[in-house]
C-alpha cells in the first residue's frame, strides 16, 4: 500500500483491484501521469477515463453541479459499481474528459482501493487495466499478463467479484440515460428515482459505448441457448462453450476470467451463450455482444 501510494504520488501508473474489474490508474490532476494511461493501453484520446474517489461527498470537487439524480444515486449506491456522468468542474483536465464539458466519477468498494483513496485524498483517473478494446482484467494475473512493464505497480487485491465493469449513468439528461450496464441494473436505478432511466442515444461519450469492445484473440460467436452452442461448437476446430446462463452472477464474475483463460489455452472460436435479458444478464449480454462484433476478434 504504501509503495503504490509512492507512484501514484510521483506520477507513475498502479492498478488497483475494484469490485468490478481492475483499473489503471493515475493521479487526475497529473496530466503527464494520465497521458501515461493512454500511451500505455493505446488508447484514443478523445475516449473520456472515469474518475475514483474514496468518498461521496467528492463529488462536489468534480462536478460544476451535482444534479439531484446524481445526488441521490450517489447516496443509495456509494461504494459500489456505478458511475454518474455529471458536468465537470472547471479544473477536471480535459485529457480525463476526452474532452468533454462531462466527468464520470465513482466511489469503488473494493476495500484495498478504497484505503489506497483515503490515503491519497484525491481522484484517481483509471480505465481499465488493460490494451485498449482487449478482455478487462479481473485478477492482477490479467495486468501483468497485457500490460507488462508499462504499469509501475499492481496492488494486487484478490479476484474482482462483481466481474463487469460499473453501470454508466448520464445524470446531465433529463431523464438520465444508462450508458452503460452493469451490476446495478436499469429497473434498480428506476425504483431508486422513482422513475426509469431512458436508454442511451447520440454519440459516444463515456467508456463502453463503443460498438466493438471487451474482446479476446479468440474469435466470439454468440448462442441463444447451449444445445445451440453446442452445434456451433461443433463445425469449429479448438472451440470452447461459455454458459452460466443459470447463474448470472457467475456468469459475470467469471466472464472475463474465461476469455483471458480461453487464450491462453490457444481456442480458436468461444461461442458464447447469451444470459436471460433481465438484471446483471443486460450487462453481461452487452459484453458478449461487443466482443463478438470486435475487429479483434476476427
Amino acid at each position: 500500500m504504501d509503495h503504490a501510494l509512492q507512484v501514484l504520488l510521483s506520477g507513475g501508473l498502479v492498478a488497483i483491484p475494484t469490485e468490478t474489474v481492475y483499473g489503471l490508474a493515475a493521479d487526475a490532476t497529473n496530466a503527464a501521469a494520465v497521458g501515461r494511461i493512454f500511451a500505455a493501453k493505446g488508447r484514443p484520446t478523445d475516449h473520456p477515463l472515469i474518475v475514483h474517489v474514496g468518498r461521496a461527498e467528492q463529488l462536489t470537487e468534480w462536478a460544476s453541479t451535482v444534479p439531484s439524480t446524481a445526488a441521490a444515486l450517489a447516496d443509495t449506491c456509494w461504494p459500489g459499481p456505478l458511475t454518474l456522468l455529471v458536468p465537470k468542474a472547471k479544473h477536471v483536465l480535459p485529457i480525463v474528459t476526452g474532452g468533454r464539458d462531462t466527468v464520470g466519477v465513482r466511489v469503488p468498494a473494493h476495500p484495498l482501493t478504497a484505503e489506497l483513496l483515503a490515503r491519497f485524498g484525491g481522484g484517481l483517473a483509471a480505465p481499465s487495466a488493460n490494451r485498449f478494446g482487449r478482455v478487462s482484467p479481473t485478477t492482477a494475473d490479467h495486468v501483468r499478463a497485457d500490460l507488462g512493464g508499462l504499469v509501475d505497480y499492481v496492488l494486487d487485491g484478490g479476484a474482482c467479484p462483481v466481474g463487469v465493469e460499473s453501470t454508466i449513468v448520464d445524470c446531465t439528461r433529463d431523464p438520465p440515460q444508462v450508458l452503460r450496464p452493469g451490476a446495478i441494473s436499469a429497473d434498480e436505478i428506476a425504483t431508486l428515482l422513482g422513475s426509469p432511466p431512458a436508454a442511451a442515444d447520440g454519440p459516444n461519450r463515456a467508456p463502453g459505448m463503443l460498438a466493438a469492445h471487451y474482446a479476446p484473440q479468440a474469435r466470439v460467436l454468440i448462442a441463444e441457448s447451449r444445445t445451440e452452442a453446442v452445434e456451433v461448437a461443433a463445425r469449429h476446430p479448438r472451440s470452447w462453450v461459455l454458459d452460466h446462463s443459470d447463474d448470472l452472477a457467475t456468469y459475470a464474475r467469471l466472464l472475463y476470467a474465461e476469455l483471458h483463460a480461453a487464450d491462453a489455452r490457444g481456442v480458436s472460436v468461444v461461442v458464447a451463450v447469451l444470459p436471460a435479458a433481465h438484471g446483471l444478464g443486460h450487462a453481461i449480454r452487452d459484453r458478449l455482444g461487443k466482443a463478438a462484433h470486435s475487429k479483434f476478434g476476427d
